[in-house]
Parts: C-alpha cells; sequence; structure tokens
C-alpha cells in the first residue's frame, strides 16, 4: 500500500506544472481531482497565482470533517499576501462524492470575493471537487 501511495503521488507531482497558466476550471480540477479524489476529511485549499495565471503556490488552510472546514477570510487572504498572490482559486472537497455546493458553500464564497476586492486579490473561482467530477461556482453563476 506505501508503495502504491508513493507511486500515485509521483505520478500526481509529474503532471503538476507550475508554469503552465491557468485558463480554465478543468484545468485546476485535472490537478487537483488526483489529489483529492480518495481522502476522508474535507480540506479546503487555496491556490495562489501570479498575474500571469501562473501557480505560484498551493496551501491546504483547513482540515475536518463535513461542514467543519469552513475558512475566514484573514485565512485565505493570509497565504495570499504571504506568496505575494495576485489571484487565488478557492478550492475544496467532498468526501461525500456530491459536487453540488451547499448554501453555506456559496455565502463563504461571497464573503471571501468581497474580502478579495477590498483587499485587490481577485478570487477567480471556487471549485468542488467530488470524487472524479467537479463544480465550478464561476461556471454555475453562483459568484
Amino acid at each position: 500500500a506505501a508503495a502504491f501511495e508513493l507511486g500515485r503521488r509521483l505520478e500526481s507531482g509529474k503532471k503538476f506544472q507550475f508554469d503552465k497558466a491557468i485558463t480554465s476550471p478543468t484545468e485546476i480540477a485535472d490537478i487537483f481531482i488526483p489529489l483529492l479524489r480518495d481522502e476522508t476529511k474535507e480540506k479546503f485549499i487555496v491556490v495562489c497565482l501570479n498575474s500571469a495565471n501562473r501557480i505560484i503556490k498551493y496551501e491546504t488552510i483547513s482540515v475536518g470533517n463535513l461542514n467543519s472546514s469552513i475558512v475566514h477570510p484573514r485565512e485565505v487572504f493570509a497565504v495570499a499576501i504571504d506568496n505575494k498572490a495576485a489571484s487565488v482559486i478557492l478550492l475544496h472537497n467532498h468526501p461525500s462524492g456530491n459536487p453540488e455546493p451547499s448554501k453555506q458553500d456559496i455565502e463563504i464564497t461571497k464573503k471571501l470575493v468581497e474580502a478579495g476586492t477590498i483587499m485587490d486579490i481577485s478570487v477567480l473561482d471556487h471549485i468542488i471537487i467530488a470524487g472524479k467530477t467537479y463544480c465550478s461556482l464561476v461556471d454555475r453563476k453562483l459568484i
């Protein structure tokens, strides 16, 4: 099992390219679905991008059970400021396998978009990964 997990991490590491500009939610999903599809705990990740929409860094800021990975603007934007990000993409998984955003997901995202506007750090999207599928709140016009 350990050898299999090591191989999976090495393989997913090969696919992750920091030098490619992100142009769609599908590209982010392709990067993070292999990392999150088998997670049993809900994780909230901030993906920091530079002004050319290239990934600088990503960082998990919350891990918990269902509905416990609630984040606050100070946590998200502390990561963005530390990494000198021009914009961020919010990302979390639903271990239940349901990619539909909850009312709470939408409310929190709207607060984060508002805080990002004030701080001049754009929130480009909030993507929910559930197994092998994903949902983009921007594509759904929820933010």
